[in-house]
């Protein structure tokens, strides 16, 4: 830290050194932030970077705080600290960040009626719990008192919400000013069109846009909301986020690189958001709803000017020349790519199905119910949750089962006494025909696919939120079973590999495991699933994150090296494939992620093929 007593830092000041800033979002790995990360802003020539402290990150229940490892707030300001660079932080409590339910915990929804981000008392009793937890941690490291956090952001664009709420912002900014105090700067960010709703006096005002946006009509209507001091575009975006099942979205580097002189020639400040790429390991990526319900990736590389792995990419080197006309730079090169590594193909082997480890997946046993109840209602908060019935009648003709109002939240495997029947998805497929039995079992695996993370509706609640239907009549007397699949994986992952008596399952909810082991130090990779559906991956018990390989454009899963053991150590690699599975059941590691392409067969990449430049993503068409 910083010696104590020096003076605070106001956008006046800021803006005479921040040319640009460096966003990634805290957490960006499973372990915390390292030095050869926090390295690669300084060689661009900035002091300055930007990230988010994700409330639920560290709040999973209710009074239940979590700041240890990857959560370890502290080591990641001091790993800042070491580095040289200042920082300015978004604590929310709202963040967006395409993160789950936009950093807002999902146990608030236990409340059906509450109004997130309002002046609503239930909401706010909450948020004052939080904030007096975090913003004394934060008190230390603030500039003044010697640290190197220069700015808080309240909120984050509250403009695009439906709420404008002023009674709520007000609220926030006094308890910010109460426990940090008058001297740290506080501001608000907002798009254009929520400059009017997001703007509160006593908060320094900035915006946010794009490349091809007009930057100079946008300059000149933040005028009106901030009159005096530097312009200050606080996420100038170098990339974009990707969807399941749309393309890979990038930016050009000629057109983020022309934004970027023209607004420094104009004496702005900007923050480069994306920065240094990221990962949505676990159950942690949002969602949008933009005519239909749209999960975000696993990946969230950006195409940003620091990959997804922490690598540097033409786009830096472009970047870094045009700061250069602003200001001298550093001689020599830049920090290299981290070593890359290659394994497989490997095969993998059935464990068993889902259905068959309920005792474990659920040991308190289900809830039972006329209805189906939500997750929020059971306190599932992510993953997984079962819902059983049992057919009342003999069903002897294919008849529909539907979910009225789109009220499966976000995705519904469907099996009559254990056996497959298919998909129901929200805002897509809401039917589908089976048959069976008067007491046959009827199990509906539904899957959270992450909360909605901005836009007018925050409140995101999962499952069933209506009775399914068979034919004409509405089923009731529901089982509902709240998976723990991460314990499962995590208690299964020290132990010998259970095999089924099974050669393989031919479709549904089903675990496949294997052990490698890695000669030498290894290196970071990406996991490749060819020919595999949907699902999610462990490694070592470490959720990795989803994968979607039918849907796409992702088709690699980042694995950051300090995931894996190395030097003839045994790895262990779990799958639980969702719907169907390859008739070669194989894996490989790649040195290369692949994250715009669709493929609708098994496709086994030659290890011999490296054709292609390691810092470039590798792309392979299929759709």
């Amino acid at each position: 830290m910083r010696a104590p007593g020096l003076p605070g830092l106001g956008w006046e000041r800021v803006g005479q050194d921040l040319l640009p800033t460096a966003s990634w979002r805290f957490p960006a790995r499973p372990d915390p932030l390292g030095l050869s990360s926090t390295a690669l802003p300084r060689a661009l020539l900035t002091s300055f970077f930007l990230s988010y402290v994700p409330w639920n990150y560290h709040e999973p229940e209710p009074g239940v705080y979590n700041f240890n490892g990857s959560r370890d707030l502290t080591a990641f300001l001091n790993e800042a600290s070491i580095a040289d660079l200042l920082v300015i932080l978004r604590p929310g409590p709202y963040i967006c960040a395409e993160w789950e339910m936009g950093g807002l915990p999902a146990w608030l929804l236990q409340k059906p009626e509450i109004q997130l981000r309002t002046s609503d008392p239930d909401f706010l009793a909450a948020v004052d719990s939080w904030f007096k937890v975090l913003l004394p941690k934060l008190y230390p490291w603030l500039y003044h008192n010697g640290g190197n956090i220069i700015s808080i952001q309240v909120e984050n664009e509250y403009g695009s919400y439906k709420a404008c709420d002023f009674t709520y912002m007000r609220h926030l900014a006094g308890l910010f000013r109460a426990l940090l105090g008058d001297r740290i700067l506080l501001f608000t960010t907002d798009g254009p069109e929520g400059l009017q709703c997001g703007s509160l006096q006593g908060l320094y005002t900035t915006v946010d846009f794009g490349p091809a946006d007009n930057m100079t009509e946008i300059f000149a209507l933040l005028r009106k909301y901030e009159p005096h001091g530097p312009l200050v575009n606080s996420e100038y975006y170098t990339g974009w986020l990707d969807y399941w099942g749309q393309n890979h979205s990038t930016r050009s580097i000629s057109a983020v690189t022309k934004g970027l002189e023209n607004m420094l020639k104009l004496g702005a400040s900007v923050n480069m958001y994306m920065f240094h790429g990221g990962t949505n390991f676990g159950y942690w990526n949002g969602a949008d709803e933009k005519g239909r319900f749209l999960p975000i990736t696993t990946s969230y590389d950006y195409d940003a000017p620091i990959s997804e792995a922490g690598d540097p990419t033409p786009k830096l080197f472009a970047l870094r020349n045009v700061i250069s006309k602003f200001q001298e730079i550093p001689l020599g090169p830049l920090p290299p790519p981290s070593p890359k590594m290659m394994l497989g193909p490997l095969t993998l082997h059935l464990d068993g199905y889902l259905l068959s480890f309920l005792d474990i997946l659920c040991p308190h046993g289900p809830i039972r119910s006329i209805l189906p109840m939500t997750f929020e209602a059971v306190k599932q908060d992510h993953g997984f949750m079962l819902y059983r019935t049992y057919l009342t009648h003999t069903v002897s003709e294919p008849t529909q089962l539907w979910v009225p109002n789109n009220g499966v939240h976000d995705r519904a495997y469907v099996m009559v006494d254990g056996v497959f029947q298919g998909v129901l998805e929200r805002n897509m497929k809401h039917q589908l025909f089976l048959m069976g039995k008067m007491g046959a079992k009827l199990d509906i695996l539904l899957e959270n696919m992450g909360r909605l993370s901005f836009g007018s509706n925050s409140s995101d609640f999962k499952g069933l939120l209506e009775p399914p239907v068979l034919g004409q009549t509405a089923l009731t007397q529901w089982l509902m079973f709240p998976l723990k699949v991460d314990k499962l994986v995590k208690w299964w992952f020290p132990l010998p590999l259970l095999r089924s008596s099974h050669p393989q399952a031919p479709s549904g909810p089903t675990f496949y495991s294997t052990t490698f082991s890695i000669l030498g130090e290894g290196g970071d990779t990406f996991l490749f699933l060819p020919g595999w559906t949907k699902g999610q991956v462990w490694i070592n018990g470490f959720n990795l994150g989803r994968y979607w390989t039918r849907q796409g454009p992702q088709q690699t899963l980042y694995v950051p090296r300090p995931l894996l053991f190395s030097r003839g150590a045994l790895n262990k690699i779990t799958l639980l494939e969702l719907e169907n599975v390859p008739s070669e059941p194989q894996i490989q590691f790649l040195d290369r992620p692949i994250l715009n392409s669709t493929l609708h067969k098994t496709y086994i990449y030659s290890l011999s093929a490296d054709t292609q430049s390691p810092s470039e993503p590798m792309e392979l068409s299929g759709h």
